[in-house]
């Protein structure tokens, strides 16, 4: 549904603006899409969260870790269901677990800190930016500057997590890093059938040199 009134929008545009071409309708088409499916996706999260009486947490754990996978990246799902049902586990989940895990004795929250830290260190430097074939991050230094960005914020975010009091929202900040990294590792880019855009730009830019 969404995808139909977006392809008819995306013709309106073209039929007024008769210098948009097919790439770059294409562009918009996929804006529009990323715009429009976000109000539903929204919508959904709030309810879902809602009804799991975890909505002031979910809203959190969203704002908590936007910073961090803004700068990283991450997989994309190809169906606005399926991105609701991703995004609600990722930040609903989140608020759950955070709510109903207590590390005692306390040692064992830091262990899980430093783990979760090295991990994604490994990972950011394996992966970050985790672009998609869709919006491919090319110019090196965007990809330089989102790389140093993910270390800085995966960082923070976690030192943020050892000096606050409140247990629930040092889980939110801890789990919602460690999953956040898990969505730039290529094991979830298999599974979810998505690919690196920066690698796959390189592979066709290969293939055309040997041809």
């Amino acid at each position: 549904m969404i995808e139909k009134l977006c392809n008819k929008l995306t013709k309106k545009i073209q039929n007024k603006m008769p210098d948009v071409d097919d790439e770059r309708a294409e562009i918009i088409n996929y804006g529009l899409q990323l715009v429009i499916g976000e109000i539903p996706k929204t919508f959904a999260l709030l309810l879902i969260a809602y009804l799991c009486g975890v909505l002031g947490l979910s809203v959190l754990a969203l704002l908590f870790i936007m910073p961090y996978k803004t700068f990283s990246g991450g997989v994309h799902l190809k169906t606005h269901i399926g991105c609701i049902v991703a995004t609600s586990l990722f930040y609903v989940g989140n608020a759950l677990l955070s709510k109903n895990v207590v590390f005692n004795p306390i040692y064992i929250k830091y262990i899980i800190i430093a783990l979760t830290w090295v991990f994604s260190m490994i990972m950011i430097k394996l992966y970050a930016p985790a672009d998609t074939e869709a919006v491919p991050i090319l110019r090196k230094k965007d990809r330089n500057l989102k790389r140093v960005m993910s270390y800085i914020t995966m960082t923070l975010t976690l030192v943020i997590a050892i000096f606050i009091t409140n247990s629930t929202i040092s889980n939110l900040l801890i789990f919602g890093t460690l999953i956040q990294t898990i969505t730039i590792t290529r094991f979830i880019y298999k599974l979810t059938n998505n690919k690196y855009g920066y690698e796959e730009y390189i592979k066709a830019k290969q293939n055309t040199n040997l041809a």
